[in-house]
């Protein structure tokens, strides 16, 4: 299928296809693709299209004219519709539609302006037009710096008020920024000069708006003074983060869509995969004036307390139900994110889901939440090999990174394989690829040294291992012989039943530590397998044990293991109950 045809009006009328610019001509032609685009899929007939290029002056061929620069465009690319004797456009995007669905989120609708719009388009039609979307930019302009003041943000409206002195709402939101910043003598002789202006120039005085903003400040009326500064807690973007567009996109719409009371996003996947990362990068490519907050649930001992200190409560209530209540209360149609990081299966989530109208939650975890109401979950898997590249290419540089394909594709795109890998290789800048395809990963058992980025590759294995029933972690490390095995197979390997063998692989794919691959198959990603196979190698564990052993300090269920030794007949005890 080909790629729809995206068009820009917002700067100079341009189009694409996919990634390649379509040339559209000379600048009347490129007038004729504009009046059709503007016309969002109303046919115009051959003479409304002169008259919206020439007005009364066009030439004595014009109708032949207007046919051929259809025709040309055609020929460029452009799917120009011939409909009931005229011509329409009613497939492709036009950024001017999106600019106006989302003028309710003015920072990002300003984000696709491109310059003067219809640039070098002549004519009063096109004239028209430009002003009317030049008036909807001011708006946006105006919204946003009245947005940013409630969000407690210090906003310049000098350039505004310069390139429209006759707008009053500028000059009103102006004085409100003056007088916040201690400056209140300059707010009040913004408004003796706006006063002048009017009357000079229209015969008329400032409206009421302008009127009351005068009359507050005199006043030093409290409800002017800026509001509790809005929760910035995000931890800062990767400057390297590579990949991942699509899934942005997705997450980012999802988060912003006003079809939901209150988003709740899950991201989950393998330890070190990335989810904190992609969160992050989605968060600070969202827009939530009222601010975004940050919770490492693994790391907080009281998070609902954490949750309302971040916006300011500092009087807590006894219980954890008013407590609750009050995070609700506080957050209610308020445009704020929530990141709920590192939630555990124990974690109770429901008391921090904050309240509706406004707020949006983003949860990553390593295994699916199934008790949060709404929640819409998302498994993030590894880079592409291209995408590995890329990353690659921040550690090593492009030219190095070109040569790693072989090598990234043996990462199998887990994120901190390949930063672990890059890193050691930036460390050896005179290796070439041969050479780090030799010496780069696990040594054999009994080796005489373990090299570093082992242990950064593995460490987060260690602790995803460390949350695995006894045997869960016997059937992880005892199938690591075998790449990719089907069910029947482990059921032989485990020697149990093929209904338990079953339960028990796919209890590790909810943990992420094996991928399903069709029909009661089963396979590890090639560093998780080799991790696996490393640590059944060092417990030395016999093949064929006389009888199975196990020594534990806690009972066989659901949670973090505690130290044990297995023989490889597996655990002692019921498995239905051990993964109760």
């Amino acid at each position: 299928m080909t790629d729809a045809v995206r068009f820009e009006v917002l700067g100079p009328v341009r189009a694409w296809r996919g990634d390649v610019e379509l040339e559209l001509g000379p600048p009347q032609q490129r007038a004729a693709l504009a009046v059709l685009l503007l016309q969002e899929g109303t046919p115009l007939s051959p003479s409304q299209l002169v008259t919206a290029l020439w007005g009364g002056a066009e030439p004595r061929a014009a109708i032949g004219m207007v046919r051929s620069y259809v025709s040309r465009l055609r020929h460029a690319g452009v799917p120009i519709e011939s409909v009931g004797g005229g011509y329409a456009i009613r497939t492709g995007a036009l950024d001017v539609t999106e600019f106006e669905r989302l003028l309710s989120s003015p920072r990002a609708a300003l984000e696709l302006w491109h310059g003067t719009p219809l640039s070098g388009v002549n004519g009063d039609y096109a004239e028209a037009a430009r002003e009317r979307l030049v008036q909807l930019r001011f708006t946006a302009l105006e919204d946003q710096a009245a947005a940013d003041l409630a969000a407690g943000r210090h906003v310049d409206l000098t350039e505004l008020i310069a390139e429209q002195p006759l707008r009053e709402r500028p000059r009103e939101l102006q004085m409100l920024a003056l007088y916040r910043a201690g400056r209140q003598a300059e707010a009040l002789e913004l408004f003796t000069a706006t006063q002048r202006l009017l009357e000079s120039e229209l015969g008329l005085d400032p409206g009421p708006e302008l009127r009351e903003m005068q009359r507050r400040i005199l006043a030093a009326d409290p409800s002017l003074a800026p509001p509790v500064s809005r929760p910035s807690q995000l931890p800062p973007d990767l400057p390297e983060f590579v990949g991942r567009a699509s899934l942005t996109a997705a997450l980012s719409e999802a988060l912003t869509s006003s079809r939901a009371s209150m988003p709740v996003l899950g991201i989950e996947g393998l330890a070190a995969i990335g989810k904190t990362t992609l969160a992050v990068h989605v968060a600070r490519a969202v827009d939530f004036p009222d601010g975004q907050l940050f919770l490492d649930l693994a790391e907080s001992p009281d998070p609902l307390s954490e949750l309302l200190h971040g916006i300011g409560v500092t009087n807590l209530p006894a219980s954890p139900s008013e407590r609750a209540a009050l995070w609700r209360t506080r957050t209610s149609g308020r445009r704020v994110l929530v990141i709920l990081d590192n939630a555990r299966q124990h974690d109770d989530i429901r008391p921090l889901l904050p309240g509706a109208g406004g707020p949006a939650v983003l949860i990553t975890a390593r295994r699916r939440l199934y008790d949060v109401p709404h929640a819409q979950w998302t498994k993030l898997g590894g880079l592409s090999v291209e995408e590995s590249v890329a990353l690659l290419g921040h550690l090593l540089g492009e030219d190095r990174a070109a040569e790693a394909h072989e090598l990234a594709a043996r990462t199998g795109g887990l994120p901190q394989v390949v930063r672990a890998i890059g890193e050691r290789l930036a460390s050896r800048p005179a290796w070439t690829m041969a050479e780090a395809m030799q010496r780069v990963g696990r040594p054999a058992p009994g080796a005489p040294a373990r090299p570093p980025e082992c242990q950064a590759i593995e460490k987060p294995y260690e602790s995803a291992l460390a949350e695995l029933t006894p045997w869960q972690a016997w059937a992880f490390e005892r199938m690591s012989a075998f790449p990719r095995f089907s069910a029947s197979t482990a059921s032989r390997i485990l020697g149990l039943p093929l209904s338990d063998a079953l339960i028990l692989l796919e209890s590790l794919v909810d943990a992420h530590l094996l991928e399903s691959s069709g029909p009661e198959g089963y396979a590890y990603q090639e560093p998780v397998r080799l991790f696996a196979e490393s640590m059944q190698e060092s417990r030395n564990r016999p093949i064929m044990p006389e009888a199975p052993e196990v020594s534990m300090k806690t009972p066989l269920k659901e949670g973090v293991g505690e130290p044990y030794t297995l023989s490889s007949a597996g655990p002692s005890g019921g498995m239905a109950d051990a993964l109760a």
